[in-house]
């Protein structure tokens, strides 16, 4: 069964686990497995047109899904998905 690797600021919606066993043959249904034992974390991860939003990058066994098949990509047992936030902000000195 997949691993989901949830990251420290979404800790708070999937009951502080930091990772979650979820069956799922693709992506997609990973995800969809997760939300589902975990729905406080659909809106941090989807847009309300059910679109995986921009700024959440999904790794299967550390590779971006974006350049495998997306939320299609197969899962087979055993596969770590990670999922990493984007980080934005700071500043620069000149």
């Amino acid at each position: 069964m997949p691993q989901i690797q949830i990251p420290s600021p979404l800790r708070q919606y999937s009951g502080k686990l930091a990772s979650v066993d979820v069956p799922g043959k693709t992506v997609g249904e990973a995800l969809a497995g997760l939300v589902s034992q975990h729905p406080d974390l659909k809106r941090h991860l989807y847009t309300d047109e059910g679109k995986l939003r921009t700024f959440v990058n999904v790794y299967v066994n550390d590779e971006d899904m974006r350049y495998l098949q997306k939320e299609a990509t197969a899962l087979n047992e055993g596969d770590t998905i990670s999922i990493v936030p984007s980080i934005a902000g700071g500043w620069v000195m000149i």
